[in-house]
């Protein structure tokens, strides 16, 4: 293509806000018309029947990614807490660091590259061969029947898929800690535990957790709205669904990361 014929960064610029705003609307839509569905049992249906195959494609690489990130993060701190003796405080580290922020940041960006690009990539494709036209030809409301149960079941993905990466990040953490350092897993699983004791919401989760899970929650419904948008907004046959596709995912992982800041900011710093 010509530089000429690409467009500015004013353009661009423009387009991004505009999306922005098109996704922060669609998000408020969804849950809209997600709490208050027009056939409660079919919206319950639908919703149940996205939440199967959003964490079926999603089980295996989050169980892969997070147990060898719990297993980096224990080989590289251990390695700095060595120098000062204080292998014991591993445990607590590690469980710490995967409940507040690893977990929820792994089941996010995957998330985003797969879950995030198929559904831009299945609404992309409805919108360049008019399937979404014939909808609303037929009466039926698109934001209802395809978008509401999908942004509610990625932020129910993305809860459930943050405590399995909690977990298997603790488990291989404690692997290498056994191998590395000779810390046994009853002292290490203790630390972890210890280390995710209160203050406690409602006597069931600790600050940690809860922080973690809210944050898990909101990059859900954020993944689910940018990756419906862009789908929607598709145009141009084949090629704009591509450009849909990875718009979605550039866009999710972008928000995540700044998302994620300004919730660490209001839990850590202003609620501290």
């Amino acid at each position: 293509m010509n530089a000429r014929h690409q467009p500015g960064l004013l353009t661009r610029l423009a387009d991004g806000f505009e999306h922005t705003g098109f996704a922060v609307l669609l998000l408020v839509a969804g849950l809209a018309k997600g709490a208050v569905p027009r056939h409660p049992r079919r919206a319950l249906g639908r919703l149940f029947e996205q939440l199967h195959v959003h964490l079926v494609k999603s089980l295996l690489v989050v169980s892969v990614v997070g147990a060898f990130m719990g297993m980096i993060l224990a080989l590289q701190t251990g390695e700095e807490l060595r120098r000062y003796g204080a292998e014991g405080q591993l445990a607590s580290i590690v469980a710490a660091s995967m409940a507040r922020e690893m977990g929820p940041f792994i089941a996010a960006i995957i998330l985003s590259a797969t879950v995030g690009a198929a559904i831009a990539a299945e609404l992309g494709t409805m919108r360049v061969s008019e399937e979404i036209d014939a909808l609303e030809l037929m009466n039926i409301d698109p934001v209802g029947f395809l978008v509401a149960p999908r942004i509610q079941a990625l932020g129910l993905a993305a809860v459930l898929l943050t405590v399995l990466v909690n977990v298997i990040g603790v488990i291989g953490g404690a692997v290498v800690a056994k191998a590395q350092y000779g810390i046994s897993y009853l002292d290490f699983f203790e630390g972890a535990r210890n280390a995710l004791a209160g203050p406690w919401l409602l006597g069931v989760l600790s600050k940690d957790l809860y922080s973690g899970l809210t944050k898990a929650f909101v990059f859900g419904l954020i993944i689910g709205a940018l990756s419906c948008a862009a789908g929607l907004r598709a145009k141009g046959g084949a090629l704009g669904v591509g450009r849909a596709v990875r718009s979605s995912v550039v866009a999710a992982v972008v928000a995540t990361l700044v998302v994620g800041y300004v919730i660490t900011w209001i839990f850590w710093v202003v609620l501290a």
